[in-house]
């Protein structure tokens, strides 16, 4: 890389810093989170004529593991651009988005996937706040959708996509600075259990670092067995996996064929998952019944061939958030539930 680009990347790296250290004094945001953030965003943003690319979008030498999951701001010529949000909570404003293509300008033809055409992911640093939705794309190729944050912290914001001209799924992601007092609540163990508007969820399934394994989720209300869950996003059930730590954004693929129109399924939705390295994941399933979609988040640790666990550390304490809670759902124009 030349000497300016140098400059001006390490430049890139002192601001995200700094800017995130400073945006409020309450925030106690993990130093090794904000380096993380800043190093992918500025290692995926800015590369010179000259330079030498691998083909996962990284300069040469890169294992490709950053674009592969999802912490680039940039990746085989795509490129995240214009995000705008809101910069502080309560106000509903707008979330917009453009994806840019190889020759610079807004991509306007998409593939579906899972019966969308992108998929925006925003969740808190420490795992917090997820959202699943679906924006709206305008003529010029701008996503947009209304917008509210609930809590301050940082954000990531994945866009998941597959561009026509590409015809394979990509994750770009940034970050995003909401104003206000940080009160952080990290997953501190295992969580294979939850309650989620009424539906107790469990988890059950090794997940073992480089080995495609099977995750079987589980869903009951009142001690029954729930047997009607309906199609969602072309599936029983929707399922977001992220690494503690720095939300690396895992592809999770669902077992079995897509269901029939008016087909109903349940207790139990199988995934087929492959953890990149060992350490502490956090799942989120979308799920619906009744017309209406919910959200449960697990945390899960890897384990070892023979089912111990070698991720996290357990303490006492859980995934932060109160049972009954779930996950957010908003939906662009045209999208509902």
């Amino acid at each position: 890389m030349k000497a300016p680009a140098r400059l001006g990347l390490y430049g890139l790296v002192l601001v995200a810093v700094f800017a995130v250290a400073g945006f409020t004094a309450n925030a106690a945001i993990p130093e090794e989170t904000v380096q993380s953030w800043a190093e992918d965003t500025a290692q995926n943003t800015h590369h010179d004529e000259g330079d030498t690319m691998d083909a996962a979008g990284h300069e040469g030498g890169d294992t490709g593991e950053t674009a592969a999951l999802g912490l680039g701001i940039a990746q085989d010529g795509y490129q995240l651009t214009a995000v705008t949000a809101p910069t502080d909570t309560g106000t509903e404003e707008t979330l917009s988005l453009t994806i840019t293509g190889p020759n610079g300008n807004p991509v306007t033809d998409f593939e579906l996937e899972h019966e969308k055409e992108l998929h925006l992911i925003a969740v808190r640093a420490d795992g917090q706040h997820f959202r699943h939705v679906h924006p709206e794309m305008n003529d010029d190729g701008t996503w947009t959708i209304p917008w509210q944050w609930d809590a301050a912290g940082i954000y990531r914001i994945f866009a998941d996509f597959i561009p026509a001209e590409a015809g394979e799924g990509l994750t770009l992601s940034t970050s995003v600075q909401v104003g206000g007092t940080y009160d952080p609540a990290p997953a501190t163990e295992p969580v294979t259990t939850t309650t989620v508007d009424g539906f107790d969820v469990s988890v059950e399934g090794d997940l073992t670092a480089g080995v495609t394994t099977q995750l079987t989720m589980t869903i009951t209300r009142a001690g029954e067995l729930v047997t009607e869950l309906e199609p969602y996003l072309g599936t029983f059930g929707h399922l977001v996996a992220l690494r503690d730590g720095d939300l690396a954004y895992l592809h999770v693929r669902p077992h079995g064929d897509a269901p029939q129109a008016g087909q109903t399924s349940g207790p139990e939705i199988v995934f087929e998952a492959t953890a990149p390295t060992e350490g502490r994941y956090l799942l989120y399933l979308d799920f619906k019944v009744d017309g209406e979609v919910h959200t449960a988040p697990l945390v899960i640790d890897t384990t070892t061939s023979s089912g111990e666990s070698d991720g996290g550390h357990p303490e006492d304490g859980g995934f932060g958030q109160e049972p009954g809670t779930g996950g957010e759902h908003q939906e662009g124009e045209g999208h509902d539930h």
